[in-house]
Parts: structure tokens; sequence; C-alpha cells
């Protein structure tokens, strides 16, 4: 059995800065994309509640940062944490705001929404532009039954500074030594292969229109926009439950019995979000 998680790349926080004297009738916010969706109906709430209303807009983390620093905005939000002496020095605060999950989208035909399977090596593959076509055997093996067509893939990334960039390739660096050291994590990255769109909704929209392709956006706007998202493979407890007694066992462990494993591994599947 794989664990194929819909919350692919993995959770992800919000963080929105304030200059420490911010206190301004009009409320202005710039940054994530990533973010966007639940800041715009928050927004329209509380305009409802106080009269008051929060201008956001949904420009890139790189930018919102640019802009929050320059204090041409009351809040800045980015899906990159800033540094201490980076807070210190801009004289701002950070906190999280909100969490949720980067998914790789794909426009493939014949695929529905959560039958695509990869795992991190075959979709650092991809990003390096080594995996070209969905028959490629690294795909077909994870996706038994699935009829994959052979035509190319056509990657899609963010073409501005971005948060969810930085988490996407933070996530590619930890499974790919070769990723690391060519494209490496960051807001922004020389990306191996592929065309650049701006924003979660650019990669979305790109997605959507042309066929073949595959790219990574906060999930609601893969919700959102109807898109087929692939499922990641996250099997690191299932491994060592499988194949790690005996090096329990040299460390003076004891492994845990048959029916405790599969009592958890059943468990596995009640979190929020399995196999949808």
């Amino acid at each position: 059995m794989n664990l194929n998680y819909k919350a692919l790349v993995g959770a992800v926080a919000g963080l929105a800065m304030f200059t420490a004297a911010a206190a301004t009738a009009q409320i202005t916010g710039a940054g994530s994309t990533f973010v966007y969706p639940v800041l715009s109906k928050w927004s329209a709430a509380y305009h409802a509640v106080s009269g008051k209303a929060v201008n956001y807009q949904s420009i890139g983390s790189g930018a919102g940062i640019a802009q929050i620093k320059a204090k041409t905005v009351t809040f800045g939000a980015t899906d990159k944490p800033l540094t201490a002496n980076e807070l210190n020095a801009a004289g701002l605060i950070q906190f999280p705001v909100v969490i949720g999950g980067i998914v790789p989208i794909v426009n493939v035909s014949g695929v529905k929404p959560g039958q695509l399977v990869l795992d991190g090596p075959t979709l650092a593959g991809i990003y390096l532009g080594k995996i070209s076509t969905w028959s490629d055997p690294a795909i077909k093996k994870l996706n038994p039954g699935v009829n994959l067509p052979s035509t190319a893939i056509k990657v899609v990334h963010r073409s501005d500074g971005s948060g969810t960039t930085f988490q996407l390739t933070t996530y590619l660096s930890r499974v790919s030594p070769e990723w690391k050291s060519s494209a490496g994590a960051d807001t922004a990255v020389e990306w191996p292969t592929g065309i650049g769109a701006k924003g979660n909704e650019g990669v979305a929209g790109n997605v959507r229109q042309l066929t073949g392709t595959i790219g990574y956006v906060e999930f609601a706007y893969a919700r959102q926009n109807q898109l087929a998202y692939a499922k990641m493979v996250n099997q690191f407890f299932q491994w060592s439950f499988k194949n790690g007694d005996q090096a329990a066992i040299s460390l003076d462990y004891v492994p845990l019995p048959d029916n405790a494993v599969k009592a958890i591994e059943a468990s596995w599947k009640q979190v929020q979000g399995w196999g949808m």
C-alpha cells in the first residue's frame, strides 16, 4: 500500500509582516498569491462587519516583501519566512496566518483529479527535464492501470519571485541531490526547462489551457479551477515499519508487532483529505 496524500509538497504557512508602528485607517497589503483566496474571503467578511476595506494585491511573495520593506503597504505576505536579521533591519515582525498545501497539477488526457501518482525523485526528474514524456517508465511504474499517453510533458513554473516556488524547490532539494546542486531552493531559480507564468493564477491558467502540462499551485487553485492534481507518495514510516525491524533490534529497540502496524496504517486513512 502506498500512502498518497493530496497535500503533496507539504503544508506551508503564509507569513504576514507588519511595520511595528502601522496603525492606519486604510489597510493595504501585497504579496503571496498562495494565500490570496483566503485573504480575499477574510477581507470581504471583515468589511461587512467593520465597514473597513482591505486592499490586497496578489503579486507574489518577492514583490510583497519589497513593498512592505519600502513601507508602501500596511502588510506583506510571503510563503518564505524572513530571517531575524532581515526583520530587524527593516523594522518588521512576522507571524503565520494560515497553512495550506502545494500540489502538482496536470492536464493529461483521461487523467482525473487524484488519479496520477508521483514521488519526489520522479517530480524532480520532470522539473529537471530528464523525464520528458507522460509514458516514461518512471511514471508508468507508479501508475499501473492508468492509460498514460506518449505525449511530451510541458513544464509550467513561476516567472515571478514566489514563496510557492521556494517551498517546491526546497522539497525538490530534499528529494533530489541533483536538483539541490543545480537549481537549488529559492523564491526564483534557474529552471532547467519549462515556461514561466505569473502567480498561482497564471500557473493554473496555463495548465488548464495546455494539454500535457504540469505545474504547481496552492491546493485551493486546483479545486477552484477544477484541475487534476497528482498525489505524492509519502511512505517513510511505512517503509520503516516494513524494512526497519533489524535496524531497530541492532540498537536495542523492540519493533512494533504486526497487528499494531496494521492498526497504525489503517489510522493513516483517516487523515483529512485521504484519497481525495
